[in-house]
């Protein structure tokens, strides 16, 4: 097969666009924090871009897209270490015509952000350093395995009785390897590290919302190569992906700013943009999977739902600094499940997994929605389990936390020798 120039082109594009998230996140977490803490806050996005970047070219690759390696909980490592024994100019990702190397650089942007995505649950009380070292272990013991599991070939050379017993989970870009393990990861680190100081009494207010609008902006940017470009072609299925990426979280920012002015009264900029992030977490598993109607009532019930879920963490005690798991993990839950509902594999538009079924309402019965949930539920167990065991190892050895005095008086000088904000 020849190297595809518009697939490839398209890709780079893509590649691109999903690597401008992250900073887009760090715009929108940093809005989010105190003014004494948004350097640390953008920092922690940026050093998940350092340290993945190098480790996904090492090591991090091989391990999610090797040859199944470990009874099937790991690619083999050695496969492509340090991206060796590959011929670039010939080798193409499979299918697609695109050269090798781009989808490295593809899924190495992916890691990328699910990493930096994790980070929000623990605003204005996590030193830099060891932040770097949970990146590094981080992705190699929990988003390798699980996104070799789903994307790397992991499930289907497990086999097995148990699998068996099920269709093939649909997760077109990522909820269950991306959302639902940011988001079970935040919850876990957050029980690490404790609440922040005042956490249930003192208002913490984003400091600077146009930020937070911004970034938001940023994230629907780059989400088009996110979800599109995770068909590896310049097709009608990246079409559909397209669309769908920007339906859902249009319905999901109208869904959140209601449940406010029905809550509240009022309809909030920081609820807008955090509606739009819900919307576009929840479509992310099925945003070639659905069709229009289906991609609007996700938005709309991610919208919904997380908007509602946010307060959980006063409810329960849990401090998500800038609320990843009602956001991420109930926005990634949300559409993984409800793609057992609204999956339509009858539509020309729509590639699908070998072994996946439509959902309920289009006569798939609800085969696909019990996967869709084990495979959820998989996701969240895996994740929230090894990064508890990951984050009670550096709290122990190195300490993660910065000190009372810092945290009071603001991370950013202690850290970083720096002020985002200089008074004259």
């Amino acid at each position: 097969m020849v190297v595809d120039a518009g697939n490839t082109a398209w890709m780079i594009v893509a590649t691109a666009l999903v690597l401008l998230m992250t900073p887009g996140l760090a715009l929108f977490y940093g809005g989010m924090v105190r003014a004494s803490s948004v350097l640390n806050m953008m920092m922690l996005s940026f050093g998940a871009i350092a340290t993945v970047a190098v480790a996904w070219g090492l090591w991090g690759y091989s391990l999610t897209f090797g040859p199944s390696w470990a009874g099937g909980l790991l690619g083999n490592p050695s496969t492509f270490f340090g991206i060796n024994n590959v011929d670039d100019a010939n080798s193409l990702a499979a299918g697609s015509g695109v050269p090798f190397l781009v989808m490295v650089a593809f899924q190495a942007t992916f890691a990328i952000i699910t990493v930096a995505l994790i980070s929000g649950a623990v605003a204005d009380r996590t030193r830099f350093g060891p932040w770097l070292l949970f990146c590094i272990l981080w992705l190699t013991l929990v988003y390798a395995p699980i996104a070799h599991a789903v994307w790397g070939g992991g499930i289907e050379s497990a086999g097995g009785a148990i699998s068996k017993m099920f269709s093939t989970p649909i997760d077109f870009a990522g909820g269950t390897v991306v959302h639902i393990n940011a988001g079970a990861a935040a919850l876990a680190l957050a029980i690490v590290l404790g609440p922040r100081q005042g956490f249930g009494r003192v208002p913490f207010k984003p400091h600077n919302l146009p930020f937070v609008l911004m970034g938001s902006a940023l994230l629907w940017f780059g989400w088009f190569g996110f979800n599109a470009g995770s068909e590896f072609a310049a097709d009608a299925t990246a079409g559909r992906a397209f669309t769908n990426t920007l339906m859902a979280p249009a319905a999901a920012m109208l869904a959140w700013m209601l449940v406010e002015r029905l809550r509240d009264g009022i309809a909030t900029s920081l609820g807008a943009a955090s509606g739009i992030v819900a919307g576009l977490v929840a479509v992310t598993p099925a945003a070639a999977a659905v069709d229009t109607y289906g991609a609007l009532a996700i938005g709309i019930a991610a919208g919904g739902l997380c908007a509602l879920a946010v307060s959980l963490k006063y409810r329960f005690g849990y401090d998500d600094s800038l609320d990843v798991v009602g956001v991420h993990l109930v926005g990634g839950l949300v559409g993984t499940v409800m793609i057992g509902l609204f999956a339509n594999l009858g539509e020309s538009t729509t590639s699908a997994p070998a072994g996946a079924l439509s959902g309920l309402f289009h006569g798939g019965g609800t085969t696909q929605l019990v996967t869709q949930v084990v495979a959820a539920l998989f996701a969240l167990f895996v994740s929230f389990t090894v990064t508890l065991l990951i984050g009670y190892f550096i709290k122990y050895t190195i300490g993660f936390r910065v000190s009372a005095v810092v945290e009071r008086e603001g991370i950013d000088i202690a850290e970083h020798g720096e002020a985002a904000y200089e008074r004259s």
